[in-house]
């Protein structure tokens, strides 16, 4: 049995971080994998708390200090069931997870000052050695456990794949359906590879579909199929389409060279996904040779700089409106950014855009933070005649996302939507205002961590199963 408390003996060590200069050439992720006996000792620094804040924490309420000590005691194919039993994809959330924000920030050793065991690599570390292993089986029914209904689960975002998986495990027929040509949603088509290679997406897409999981691509639901078809054809269905639309700058300006964050992403995930992309090729969704400026301070703004660097922009600057403790992105990301060559320009912000046919210059405001107010919250302010301009050839927006408008879209006016646009449901069942019909993740949370939409997704499958359990109880009974 390990012996576990050992963070006062054994300092803080993450898996090796490529150095910057090598990294930022290519599109492939930049930690290695912890080495077996690594992934042990940083196990072994877990102080196996009474109250382990690190789950608290955690939207999925993971069960880190067990497996921690699964792991630190080399049991590693006990420690990933264990880790599986309460999420649906470890590998993707110990890859993207902003864990300095969430199991490691709250790390009680962290708060200590010794340094927060290195969770998520561990978590990572855990389930490819369980892929690597063939520890992880397809989920195969027995006669009696499957069921005659069939859900139709409407996105393949990490919301509706959770949920898929956890109705198969109970026996359903499952369809899903997508308006891309493969599954994953922003995992496989948003998330550069940097942070997540596609291979990982693609491999747990391959065991949903071993798992008897059919999924149904290149399908706009209103469009190439009605949302009354899908109603028909299955027994409940789940609305699962996360928010794709993106926010607009105020600015009333519409230049060809100003693009949304998620059309660039887009664009470059496909490429490097051996896709023909026009729009890439004929260079306006390319950053090569080009001054980049990214509008935006979160997590797609990081993504869109750290792309930028990798096609061989000529320069890359972040425009952000507060200053760099208040930035919503991930620190870790931040600093990753910057040891690629990224410049942050803080408490500055658009002000106008200046070009003809493209944009060339973009002119800044200057901005202060207000005086908290009695949240804390401090407001950014322009500084009068304090403005600058910057040129550029290439302007990316990442503002963050707005929900489509799904009824409209759908053609379904029955479908209530809240005043930010998302999905109304009951809060308890997430059911929407149509009986058997269900929403989860993003288009009813709005835009959000990956982990939050698998918890999401999670939550609606039992849901789901409830629904259709009552159903069949109060059938019974007429008969």
């Amino acid at each position: 049995m390990a012996k576990m408390l050992k963070f006062i003996d054994l300092p803080q060590a993450y898996p090796v971080k490529e150095d910057a200069k090598l990294r930022k050439k290519k599109f492939k992720e930049i930690y290695e994998g912890y080495i077996k006996n690594k992934a042990v000792e940083q196990s072994s620094r877990c102080s196996q708390c009474g109250v382990p804040y690190c789950t608290v924490h955690c939207p999925l309420h993971n069960h880190i200090p067990d497996w921690l000590k699964l792991a630190a005691e080399d049991r590693l194919e006990e420690a990933y069931h264990l880790s599986a039993s309460t999420n649906n994809m470890p590998e993707v959330c110990g890859r993207i997870c902003p864990q300095d924000r969430l199991c490691e920030g709250n790390c009680v050793i962290e708060q200590s000052g010794h340094g927060a065991v290195t969770i998520g690599s561990v978590e990572k570390y855990i389930t490819d050695t369980a892929f690597e292993n063939d520890w992880i089986k397809p989920i195969q029914l027995l006669p009696h456990q499957v069921k005659k209904e069939s859900i139709g689960i409407i996105g393949a975002g990490p919301a509706g794949l959770a949920a898929a998986e956890q109705l198969r495990k109970q026996g359903y027929e499952i369809e899903v359906y997508d308006r891309y040509d493969r599954a994953g949603g922003l995992l496989i088509y948003g998330i550069p590879s940097f942070k997540l290679e596609k291979e990982i997406v693609q491999r747990r897409t391959k065991y949903l579909e071993d798992s008897g999981i059919k999924f149904n691509f290149n399908i706009e639901i209103g469009k190439d199929l009605s949302f009354e078809d899908i109603k028909l054809k299955h027994e409940s269905v789940l609305i699962a389409t996360g928010v794709y639309k993106a926010k607009k700058l105020s600015i009333e300006k519409d230049f060809y060279n100003i693009v949304p964050a998620l059309d660039f992403l887009i664009a470059s995930n496909k490429k490097g996904l051996g896709d023909e992309v026009p729009s890439f090729d004929n260079g306006q969704l390319n950053a090569e040779g080009k001054n980049i400026v990214v509008i935006g301070g979160g997590d797609t703004a990081m993504d869109c700089v750290r792309t930028s660097i990798r096609q061989k922009a000529k320069s890359v600057k972040c425009l952000y409106r507060r200053d760099k403790e208040n930035m919503p992105g991930s620190a870790r990301e931040v600093l990753n950014a910057e040891e690629e060559g990224v410049e942050f320009l803080w408490k500055s912000a658009p002000k106008d855009f200046i070009g003809n046919e493209n944009v060339s210059e973009v002119l800044c405001s200057r901005m202060q933070l207000s005086e908290p107010d009695s949240s804390g919250r401090q407001v950014p302010e322009i500084i009068e005649g304090a403005d600058y301009n910057i040129k550029t050839d290439m302007v990316i927006t990442a503002l963050g996302f707005d929900p489509e408008n799904i009824p409209k879209m759908f053609g379904v006016e029955e479908l209530k939507v809240t005043k930010w646009g998302t999905l109304k449901t009951e809060f308890k069942s997430m059911m929407t205002d149509i009986e058997g019909v269900f929403a989860a993740g993003d288009i009813v949370r709005g835009a959000s961590l990956v982990v939050w939409g698998i918890r999401d997704g999670r939550d609606v499958a039992e849901s789901i199963h409830s629904f259709i359990q009552a159903k069949n109880e109060s059938v019974k009974k007429v008969s």
